[in-house]
């Protein structure tokens, strides 16, 4: 048996997978102040009759570090630079309470320039005195060589021992100083949320006898483990997002070009199948309109969900950011987007006269009817969401495989159909898609497809080697693997290449993963030749393989 289970910001769904049945089901309210309560209630519902040693996996997705990103509730965070030479620093000033220090790292690793302790501890004093509590350290090259972000570390810890501090080297081993930075800023951002987030799950799971491997969904659909993600909580950023993009590839029946689109309480997140595969964000996951170094589905979070409270300022009708409760017609206190499309549509949804009511209550006073407040609502929700899903195609047909996509279908492209996930895709999602004038699919489980997209993603495992022939070794950065390279100069990609597949297919050996193995996809391929005089004396391979993300083999349809 597998379990599924999505934490949102509004409620948590679960899902039981017996064979390929769907053996249960459950959907609660998330109660933030008690997840671990909320999750031990999910597993009871999922678990009534049933035997907790037949459980073989469990993963979990979630919107908790979307939320917090997309309604701006962000704790501040010092970002310490060490750039080196190059560009003018403020190509690097993207965020608040930036500090950059001097030194140096060139591109094989080696420190051109120390840094000055005295420099590190004033800038300590600086992050102290404006009440700070996390720091992101990032150097150039990092990757390379992260001594220069440690000693900074050890310094600023000395000082001011309570700090939280992520270094770029431990967060992200590509290169793009840019992208690099920016995934530690948020990492540390959003690591004392995660790390509490772990701690429930954990309690939870315990609570009730289950001792099965748990992993969490990663924004590009693979998983990794629950206890690693912790020194790495961006990389679960789109969880959510990709858990419903997940279930949507598990329930589609057919491989067309559609809009999959999670109408929460809190957040609507749309994604893209194209042919019914996912669709990649080819510059990695895009965060408040920064690129980072996360491999993602293409994904827009909007701070728009079915309990976004409707107000009026001036006579004009507003949709509000901030999620305060259920609907009105769940018995929440005020007007949602859920209670409009309620009583536009007389869809019935929970008690449609305390829907009524609560519109009522906020039209009369101003001086229009609820059918006014109703549409113009509706108006809101709707371009807003027209306007999310064109900026998408927009960015997908600038790219180089938009191209090629044209080319091989000898079309222009055009979608099928939007795929309403989520409790309040009901209500809203046929209004959209009669609007775009494309079909509009509710499929079976939808209110529970993202924890059905966690539940049969399958457990994928990444690797990353960096070759070095002129000093003749390499390195693996899971467990500090590493050996020598005898090749040296003469070494080529395709070399270099089979060297970390090799040691892929026996980390997934050791971790009884070889069933994918074989399937490995190369998703960093970076080679510089190291010259002396005029000729070449070695060359720096960065080599990064992982096992693809996908469905479980056995769990390639699912049924009731």
């Amino acid at each position: 048996m597998l379990i599924g289970i999505d934490v949102g910001g509004t409620f948590t769904d679960g899902v039981l997978l017996s064979g390929t049945r769907v053996a249960a089901t459950v959907k609660r309210p998330t109660n933030n102040a008690d997840l671990q309560g909320t999750i031990m209630e999910v597993l009871d519902c999922l678990m009534t009759g049933q035997d907790s040693g037949q459980v073989q996996r469990v993963v979990l997705s979630t919107t908790l570090v979307t939320n917090m990103l997309a309604t701006g509730n962000l704790p501040a965070v010092a970002l310490l630079l060490i750039p080196g030479p190059g560009l003018p620093l403020d190509v690097y000033q993207l965020f608040p309470n930036t500090l950059f220090l001097r030194g140096s790292v060139d591109f094989r690793g080696r420190v051109t320039e120390p840094l000055a302790a005295a420099e590190v501890e004033a800038a300590a004093d600086q992050i102290a005195a404006r009440g700070i509590e996390k720091v992101a350290i990032v150097s150039k090259f990092s990757n390379r060589n992260s001594q220069l972000e440690r000693q900074a570390r050890d310094i600023i810890s000395r000082r001011l021992p309570n700090l939280e501090i992520a270094l770029g080297s431990d967060i992200a081993g590509q290169l793009n100083f840019r992208r690099r930075l920016v995934t530690t800023y948020y990492s540390v951002m959003t690591q004392s949320i995660w790390e509490n987030f772990i701690r429930e799950i954990a309690a939870a799971l315990s609570a009730r006898g289950i001792a099965a491997p748990v992993d969490i969904l990663k924004a590009d659909g693979g998983t990794m483990s629950l206890a690693l993600s912790g020194n790495r909580p961006c990389e679960t950023v789109f969880s959510g997002p990709a858990a419903s993009t997940m279930g949507a590839v598990a329930l589609a029946s057919n491989p067309r070009n559609s809009v999959i689109i999670d109408i929460g309480g809190t957040t609507s997140d749309i994604s893209l199948l194209i042919d019914g595969q996912p669709l990649y964000a080819s510059k990695g996951a895009k965060i408040q309109g920064h690129y980072t170094h996360i491999k993602a589905f293409s994904v827009c979070s909007l701070p728009l969900g079915g309990d976004s409270p409707l107000a009026i300022d001036n006579g004009a009708v507003k949709v509000e950011l901030t999620r305060r409760g259920d609907a009105a017609c769940f018995g929440g206190p005020e007007p949602t987007v859920t209670d409009a499309f309620n009583y536009i549509y007389q869809l019935q949804i929970g008690q449609f006269d305390l829907s009524r009511q609560a519109l009522a209550n906020l039209a009369d006073p101003a001086g229009i009817s609820i059918e006014d407040l109703c549409r113009q609502a509706e108006n809101l929700v709707i371009t807003q969401l027209q306007q999310a899903i064109t900026g998408m195609f927009r960015e997908w047909e600038e790219e180089p495989a938009y191209r090629v996509w044209e080319v091989i279908h000898g079309r222009k492209f055009d979608f099928h159909e939007i795929v309403g996930i989520g409790a309040a895709s009901t209500a809203i999602v046929p209004a959209l898609a009669r609007a775009m004038q494309v079909e509009c699919t509710i499929p079976d489980f939808a209110p529970v497809a993202n924890a059905l997209g966690a539940c049969v993603a399958r457990p994928t495992l990444t690797v990353k080697v960096h070759i070095d022939t002129q000093n003749g070794t390499w390195v693996m950065d899971q467990e500090g693997r590493g050996g020598e390279v005898k090749s040296g100069a003469r070494m080529q990609m395709a070399e270099a290449l089979e060297l970390a597949r090799r040691n892929l297919r026996q980390l997934a050996l050791d971790r009884h993963m070889e069933d994918y193995a074989d399937e490995a996809e190369v998703f960093l391929q970076e080679q510089f030749n190291v010259i002396r005089g005029w000729s070449t004396s070695g060359k720096i391979f960065d080599i990064g393989v992982q096992i693809a993300p996908g469905l479980i083999k056995e769990y390639q349809g699912v049924s009731k």
